[in-house]
């Protein structure tokens, strides 16, 4: 997809971060843009923070709903038809909520939660705006779906497993539509950024009280943490400048970088996870203890280098935050390491 100006978009996540910076740029390159949320304050600053940036007022329309109910999403996709006479030409689904914690203390409510807004949404999404996209635009006009994705898709740790499940489904749903939506003239792209400067860490405050039973260890004090490690992230603009131009380009995956070597790199960590999961245990763990070994010198050699001093921490707990990603205590089955003291 090449053309935006007098194209429709729908962003979903779109009353800040990533989905804000989409909002901004697509909306700069000449479409009509629908943000969708759940927060409505928030949609109501976005709407005048994107009428600040240049985009005119009548080209925005900001929905409140909760994406992941199919109902509130059918009224928002008609919603968009009746403002803007047709479904979008491009979708990209943005919205998306993290936990923190050890998998094994994880509840149904932490699974629900994240997969529901990470996964469910998307999917919902996909099937009712899909078919509308189809009928209005095949072999006539431009179309695309996005979806905002992670790196966390190709790389799981102990503590982000229903956040790395979803967006690793989410990854192949789109390359399912990349080749389905080929012989219509459209096309899928998948987005996987690291960390994006966003307010993602509040999510927690946003939880629904149906999903409130969760196994992980949540505070004023993990949030500020987590706040503080997503202020160091990609800007929003920036990385939506890269999503259109991976967009026009028709790339399925797109990496937050203009680099290529970069995304090469990023890349090749994939490959190193499958190679280190098809070792042994023993071989694991030999390599493991190997990679170690190769890192202490490395900072010991920094260390004694005074032109190369060894980099600082990315991140550090800020006052009056916590450690993030520990189990509640009074989880008897989990280890005590992982546990909040």
């Amino acid at each position: 997809m090449k053309n935006f100006a007098g194209k429709i978009c729908f962003i979903t996540g779109g009353a800040s971060g990533a989905g804000l910076g989409q909002a901004k740029v697509f909306g700069k390159a000449g479409m009509k843009v629908t943000i969708a949320d759940i927060r409505q304050e928030a949609l109501d600053k976005a709407v005048e923070e994107l009428v600040e940036y240049g985009i005119p007022r009548e080209n925005i329309l900001a929905i409140k709903a909760d994406l992941t109910n199919r109902e509130e999403y059918k009224a928002a996709a008609d919603k968009v038809e009746e403002v803007f006479g047709g479904p979008p030409h491009l979708l990209i689904q943005t919205a998306g909520v993290n936990a923190f914690g050890p998998i094994e203390a994880s509840t149904f409510d932490d699974f629900d939660w994240v997969m529901g807004v990470c996964l469910d949404h998307v999917i919902n999404g996909l099937l009712i705006f899909v078919p509308r996209m189809i009928k209005a635009y095949a072999h006539k006009e431009e179309f695309h779906v996005a979806t905002t994705s992670s790196m966390g898709a190709f790389m799981a740790g102990p503590t982000t497993g229903p956040y790395s499940a979803a967006k690793a489904a989410v990854n192949n749903l789109m390359y399912s539509y990349a080749e389905a939506l080929k012989p219509y003239g459209g096309g899928a792209t998948v987005l996987c950024p690291g960390n994006i400067r966003s307010n993602i860490g509040n999510a927690e405050k946003y939880r629904p009280e149906k999903f409130r039973n969760t196994g992980y260890h949540i505070s004023e004090g993990t949030i500020k943490t987590l706040n503080a490690i997503h202020a160091q992230g990609i800007d929003p603009i920036e990385l939506a400048e890269i999503l259109k131009e991976g967009i026009e380009n028709g790339r399925i995956i797109v990496l937050p970088s203009r680099d290529p070597s970069s995304w090469a790199a990023q890349l090749r960590v994939q490959h190193q996870i499958i190679e280190d999961y098809t070792l042994t245990a023993e071989e694991r763990e030999a390599k493991a203890k190997k990679r170690m070994e190769e890192m202490q010198k490395a900072f010991a050699q920094a260390a004694k280098d005074q032109d190369s001093p060894p980099p600082p921490p990315r991140w550090e707990i800020p006052e009056g935050g916590e450690p993030f990603g520990l189990a509640r205590a009074d989880l008897d089955w989990v280890d005590p390491n992982k546990k909040k003291k």
